[in-house]
């Protein structure tokens, strides 16, 4: 078979996963077209030059997510299939060439999509700049998918790495505000962004910034095929996992299993470490000193009042940490324990209890996630009542765990990730932001972050407590999400009424 058929396959499987299909039409929409007015105005802020430069940014982001995401599972779920090909006798030159020609099709095909989007939202001010540096994004980002695919097999794991590389190049970008720290020009997309929106970084020597663009481009291009050919001749190792009379004797088995799925999911635990660092220490480290106004409610008033920038950042961004590391413990929990759920109700264990235990360990881990992200927020920010402050991230947790609970059965393992963090950061990060404006639009207010959110700003500025409104509304939230949890759950585990008759439970008993 030639290259070109072999090309014409992989598109083809990469065309058939809906999740695939699914990014294709939400990462543009909501970066290029839905949000990239909303970023710019946060990286001037932050003291970035915002408007059109940013903007146009938002298509080579895009582009480069897509791409490194494709390219990751064009690598690592492939592995096994490939080197069969190559014992079968295909030259590993030839596999290789149709896996990159594959990722070079998916760099044009969703670059296209994003300049696409963006031309028709604002129209390009340079057309040339942005389409060649969205064409070096996202090829700068077929490598890093091919790299992170190649030694990271498993696909949760290797998507979370893809996101915090992609996520760390953006929000550290010349764009954003960061073009004169000197720790941000290791970033794959440094030099292509100061370049493609015209941020002359000023340390891009002889090269310039095109340059070491370019460098970069083809450096990741080179590494992927070096990776590729040395992992399609590498023997893979299969590695298999394995799963492990009363109610609440059911109930503490259940909570014990889920327990022991926790303890088998490093990424989750190594993300407890990097999101708070990376949302909440690096956004101290990156906002300017200055005063910025946020409007508070006092006394039933609204009144404007200065505050430090770097506080208010940080402050802030601790409900973002602690969203998405609940909405991950959600998605991870009942992904990774619903086929053993289902075979235990098979055998007579109580749906009730068993959705007992996982939510109890779910709670566990939304209470880690608040607890490890306030011990961080702590380092940089000083709350005026720590427990109203404590209370509105819990609040924030407890009901994004719910949300990643539910998103779980929709968008799987890998989908879910990304809806995991892209949530929290329309609904809290752009939506419920004091630092964007001075209230939230009506619309955000339907949003599940608003209860909890304006509850933590009252108990982080202000020193009497005026939100009991969005405290009801926090709570409706938590209790209409947890009813649609259970009836989900009951529904996807519990047995068909002929498989209940064959359970050791005696006759006539409850569910």
């Amino acid at each position: 078979m030639s290259v070109p058929a072999f090309v014409r396959r992989f598109l083809a499987d990469y065309a058939r996963n809906r999740v695939n299909l699914l990014l294709l039409v939400v990462v543009p929409v909501v970066f290029v077209a839905v949000v990239a007015g909303t970023l710019a105005d946060a990286a001037r802020i932050l003291g970035g030059r915002g408007g059109a430069a940013v903007e146009d940014a938002t298509a080579a982001w895009s582009a480069a997510f897509l791409a490194g995401i494709g390219m990751y599972f064009q690598s690592a779920a492939t592995r096994d299939t490939d080197q069969r090909v190559v014992l079968a006798g295909l030259r590993p030159a030839r596999m290789v060439a149709a896996r990159l020609l594959t990722g070079l099709t998916l760099a044009v095909l969703v670059s296209a999509i994003a300049l696409l989007t963006l031309g028709l939202r604002t129209g390009v001010d340079r057309p040339g700049h942005v389409v060649v540096g969205t064409l070096m994004a996202a090829v700068v980002y077929i490598g890093i998918g091919a790299a992170v695919g190649t030694l990271v097999g498993n696909p949760v794991n290797g998507t979370v790495v893809v996101l915090l590389i992609w996520i760390l190049d953006v929000f550290l970008g010349p764009a954003m505000g960061a073009q004169e720290r000197v720790g941000t020009r290791i970033l794959p997309l440094h030099f292509v962004t100061s370049w493609m929106v015209n941020l002359p970084s000023g340390h891009g020597g002889r090269l310039g910034d095109f340059g070491w663009g370019l460098v970069w481009t083809v450096t990741a291009m080179a590494v992927a095929w070096v990776l590729a050919v040395w992992r399609t001749r590498r023997g893979g190792k299969v590695r298999r996992q394995h799963r492990p009379g009363g109610w609440w004797a059911q109930l503490a088995g259940a909570a014990r299993a889920g327990r022991r799925d926790g303890y088998r999911n490093p990424a989750l635990w190594a993300l407890y470490v990097a999101i708070p660092v990376i949302f909440i220490l690096l956004a101290d480290a990156i906002t300017p000193d200055q005063p910025i106004s946020v409007t508070v409610r006092e006394h039933g008033r609204r009144l404007a009042q200065m505050y430090p920038m770097p506080e208010v950042h940080g402050a802030t961004m601790a409900p973002i940490a602690v969203a998405s590391l609940a909405a991950l413990a959600g998605l991870f929990t009942v992904l990774d324990s619903r086929a053993g759920d289902r075979r235990a109700a098979l055998a007579g264990l109580r749906p009730a209890a068993l959705l007992a235990g996982r939510l109890g360990v779910l709670a566990a881990a939304a209470l880690l996630a608040t607890v490890v992200s306030l011990a961080t927020t702590a380092s940089i920010f000083d709350a005026v009542r720590w427990p109203v402050y404590a209370g509105g991230n819990v609040l924030v947790a407890l009901t994004y765990a719910l949300v990643g609970a539910l998103i779980a059965p929709v968008f799987g393992r890998v989908g879910g990730v990304f809806v995991a963090f892209l949530l929290p950061f329309l609904d809290l990060g752009i939506s419920q932001s004091p630092m964007l404006r001075a209230q939230p639009p009506t619309w955000a207010k339907a949003l599940p972050g608003y209860g909890g959110v304006r509850v933590l700003i009252d108990g982080a500025l202000t020193r009497g407590f005026d939100e009991l409104g969005a405290l009801l509304v926090a709570l409706g939230w938590l209790v209409a999400l947890f009813l649609a949890v259970t009836v989900v759950y009951r529904w996807s585990v519990a047995p068909p009424g002929g498989a209940r008759a064959m359970s050791p439970e005696p006759e006539g008993a409850g569910p």
